[in-house]
């Protein structure tokens, strides 16, 4: 069985990582919706 010390230590990496995944998405998210990254529509159709 696992030592609690190390299943802590775990849990706060996979914390961590989880916090810096849901920061990014958040700022990603704010970006498209003050209008900071736009969806081109000539460069879509330029690629067909």
């Amino acid at each position: 069985m696992a030592d609690r010390g190390a299943l802590k230590f775990v849990g706060f990496i996979f914390a961590t990582a989880t916090l810096a995944v849901m920061l990014v998405a958040g700022m990603v998210v704010k970006g498209y919706a003050d209008g900071g990254y736009t969806l081109d529509a000539s460069t879509v159709e330029a690629s067909r």
